[in-house]
């Protein structure tokens, strides 16, 4: 049985936070919508496999990097100012939740705590 990982993060202003491609960043209003946006990315292959067809060499792209988790569990809420508190529950590893977070909100993110 796989190892439940749970990272705790810190968005600095959600409001701005999106990635660098457009068609792939996260475009909702506050944490209850990045959670499910976040959530769906890391349950579901669809963000990866539009991700992917976008390189110059969709079939050179590591497999590894499209694992998904359907049990995967994401929660946001507001903390202070203008931060976002985001806790992730998950059996991915830190690699395949740092390249969803970049595609959906860029470098916007911080890794606070992990158990």
């Amino acid at each position: 049985m796989a190892t439940v990982h749970h990272y705790f993060l810190s968005i600095a202003d959600l409001a701005q936070a999106r990635g660098s491609d457009p068609d792939l960043s996260y475009d909702g209003a506050g944490p209850n919508d990045f959670a499910a946006a976040l959530q769906e990315a890391l349950r579901s292959p669809m963000l990866f496999e539009r991700w992917r067809n976008k390189q110059d060499e969709p079939d050179d792209v590591d497999p590894g990097l499209g694992g998904t988790d359907a049990n995967a569990a994401v929660t946001g809420k507001l903390a202070a100012g203008l931060n976002t508190d985001v806790e992730v529950r998950t059996v991915l590893p830190m690699s395949i939740l740092r390249h969803r977070l970049n595609l959906l909100i860029g470098p916007a993110w911080q890794l606070r705590d992990m158990r």
